[in-house]
């Protein structure tokens, strides 16, 4: 195999791929990256055997072949290389990697192409289309809510499902829900509940990151696979039950606060200052058009704040994570925040004063 590639398209190409590939491997070819190179087009794939991802690109190929190498050093390497460089990849006498630009070479190890484990891509039932920013939003208005904890498996990741004619995605993790919808896409009818995995959602995040093109999805019972031009992204989907999360959805909540969400970010955010690491709890004593946001914590001292709101309902007491709170606002796009409470022991709903198609769901702390 002998190749020539600029740089940057080298370095776009495996900047995309090489984040599915873990630091510490205890099977050595997962470190590395597959280069498949033939009819001038260079093809890399890297996998950890829960997600594979691969992407196209062009280069100048005087001799086809098809190499493994440490996805992670080649990506270092052609990340410290001159902009505009020109780039050759060939393998030695040695059955090692060259890899030339200008005066600097590097030489890699490379492990048989035959050992890279292929991903099965076929049963797909479901296919559809959706622009990029769509996808964006959905993701973003709700991975912050996945649950880190891994002995509750099915809630670390988003559950995306056709629901009345909108696709919709839950994440939660038992203290926060985040729930976003976006139009329902051509082709999507009908789509079964599935649960795209953290990880995953993170790696296809940072694929569409800054793009407006179309998205393609496809969708069989265990797999899901994102096309971005010439970048394919193929999950495995948790094999699990997300659980009923409209039941945790205040439905009778009448105690309404709307609030300027930057005032109140920057509030609980200076307030939090003194709080407890573990907990991070923060008292909301609410009255007519006022809030009182404290923190007592016996350690570190105490803090108060006063802010105006929008309230007429009966005073109320209630706590909350700060940093929970805090996650809530950051969504928020509009200027108001609006907060549909009950009781000390009830869970808040949480609304974006210009945005219907998201909420948010915050379980109170005993403060």
């Amino acid at each position: 195999m002998r190749l020539s590639i600029e740089r940057s398209a080298l370095l776009k190409a495996l900047g995309h791929v090489q984040n599915v590939v873990e630091r510490r491997n205890t099977i050595p070819i997962l470190s590395n990256v597959l280069l498949t190179a033939q009819d001038n087009v260079l093809t890399f794939v890297a996998t950890d055997l829960d997600i594979e991802v691969s992407e196209d690109t062009s280069a100048e190929i005087s001799a086809p072949g098809q190499v493994t190498a440490p996805a992670h050093t080649l990506y270092d390497i052609a990340r410290k290389l001159p902009d505009g460089s020109q780039v050759v990849l060939q393998i030695n006498a040695e059955e090692r990697l060259d890899v030339d630009a200008g005066r600097s070479h590097f030489t890699l190890p490379l492990l048989p192409s035959g050992d890279f484990p292929k991903m099965t891509a076929d049963g797909f039932t479901h296919n559809f289309s959706m622009p990029a920013p769509a996808l964006r939003r959905l993701i973003d208005k709700t991975r912050f809510a996945i649950s880190t904890e891994e002995t509750r498996y099915y809630l670390n990741g988003i559950y995306m499902h056709a629901h009345n004619n909108v696709l919709r995605c839950v994440a939660t993790d038992g203290h926060r829900l985040a729930l976003a919808e976006s139009e329902l896409p051509a082709g999507a009818d009908g789509l079964p509940g599935i649960i795209i995995p953290r990880k995953t959602v993170a790696e296809i995040r940072r694929l569409i990151d800054g793009m407006d093109a179309d998205v393609t999805l496809s969708l069989s019972d265990a797999k899901i696979r994102f096309t971005v031009g010439s970048a394919v992204l193929t999950s495995k989907l948790i094999d699990g039950t997300f659980p009923d999360y409209e039941r945790v959805i205040p439905k009778g909540n009448e105690k309404e606060l709307t609030i300027d969400n930057k005032v109140f970010a920057d509030a609980v955010d200076r307030v939090a200052t003194i709080s407890a690491e573990k907990s991070r709890s923060i008292k909301m004593a609410l009255s007519t058009d006022s809030l009182a946001l404290s923190v007592n914590n016996p350690e570190s001292g105490n803090a108060h704040e006063d802010l105006r709101v929008d309230y007429s309902a009966d005073s109320l007491e209630i706590g909350f994570n700060a940093k929970y709170l805090l996650d809530v606002t950051n969504q928020i796009e509009g200027r108001d925040a609006t907060f549909w409470l009950d009781s000390p022991a009830s869970p808040a709903l949480v609304k974006d004063s210009e945005d219907e198609n998201s909420l948010f769901v915050l379980m109170p702390l005993r403060v």
